[in-house]
């Protein structure tokens, strides 16, 4: 390979950099103190599983950090949240929005919650709603990454087993897992990000995903190779990526594994049927947003959360 080959590659990567630093999405959530950082992340292609397969992705924004319990917590509790919204599609009333049901138990177990605390301990359709919630105040629409985005962003352009290379020895500069974590989670944005400017994609909570757990989803990815996602169909069970401050196997931190939620998730929850909102036994898995670039109509926003939140 040559040097002025070498050098090309190299600008490019520096000049997408840049642009994606200028490009970099602010969201103020009206009516609340808090804000969110999204970055943009350039279409491309993805090969995935021990097949090979290449799908395609378009361009997106995916959330610089978790979502904080600062965050969430503007939808969880009535008095954080203001008549104050930026969606012209609507009038918006703080009194008319269904939210969380209060927890059976602090679901934190004592970890920690304000001050930029990753939000853990919900359900997936509870993240979901947060999601449209946000939509509601903002106008903007936001949902969760695919399964495919999630690996496309936390890869980053890389090609090596994790974004930091092939060897799992400077795992710890980028992520809480067992060893380091002091069995807890940790504030966001402590670890150095990936090289797309994302923080904590390995480690600290684990993250939903908007995709229905398939066995066969590397087998089902090849009749759905342009932004596949597997629309869920019943409650049980999602894709969460990026493992979490609980595991002690490194593999489970590869960008490439996959978690599926289990319905023990909820084992400690005495309510029957279960809470829609809360898993009193997964304080290890929390989300974080992604956005498309091109805006969808209300009609296809609505459209989108009636096929993606399964109660």
């Amino acid at each position: 390979m040559t040097k002025s080959y070498l050098l090309a590659i190299c600008l490019v990567v520096a000049g997408f950099n840049l642009q994606a630093q200028s490009d970099e999405l602010t969201q103020t959530i009206p009516g609340t103190p808090f804000s969110f950082k999204m970055k943009p992340i350039p279409g491309g292609t993805l090969t995935l599983g021990p097949s090979k397969i290449m799908v395609s992705l378009d361009s997106f924004y995916i959330g610089i950090y978790e979502v904080t319990f600062d965050e969430f917590n503007c939808f969880k509790e009535r008095e954080q949240d203001k008549d104050e919204s930026t969606n012209p599609a609507i009038t918006y009333k703080a009194d008319a929005v269904t939210r969380p049901t209060p927890q059976y138990v602090n679901l934190t177990f004592g970890m920690g919650d304000r001050g930029g605390y990753p939000m853990v301990s919900m359900t997936q359709q509870a993240a979901l709603k947060y999601c449209r919630w946000l939509y509601s105040k903002t106008g903007r629409f936001y949902r969760l990454p695919t399964e495919a985005e999630w690996e496309y962003a936390c890869r980053a352009g890389t090609s090596t087993k994790y974004f930091f290379g092939d060897d799992d020895t400077a795992i710890g500069d980028y992520a809480w897992y067992y060893e380091n974590s002091d069995d807890k989670y940790h504030k966001i944005g402590e670890k150095k990000p990936n090289p797309w400017g994302l923080y904590d994609m390995l480690g600290n909570v684990a993250e939903w995903t908007a995709d229905d757990y398939r066995t066969d989803y590397y087998k089902l990815l090849a009749d759905q190779t342009s932004n596949p996602w597997m629309i869920p169909s019943k409650k049980h069970s999602r894709t969460v990526k990026g493992g979490s401050y609980v595991d002690d196997d490194t593999d489970q931190l590869l960008p490439s594994y996959r978690l599926k939620s289990e319905p023990r998730w909820q084992v400690r929850d005495p309510q029957i049927p279960k809470s829609k909102w809360w898993n009193t036994d997964s304080p290890y898995v929390g989300f974080r947003l992604a956005s498309p670039m091109k805006p969808l109509s209300k009609e296809e926003v609505e459209e989108y959360f009636k096929k993606a939140i399964v109660d």
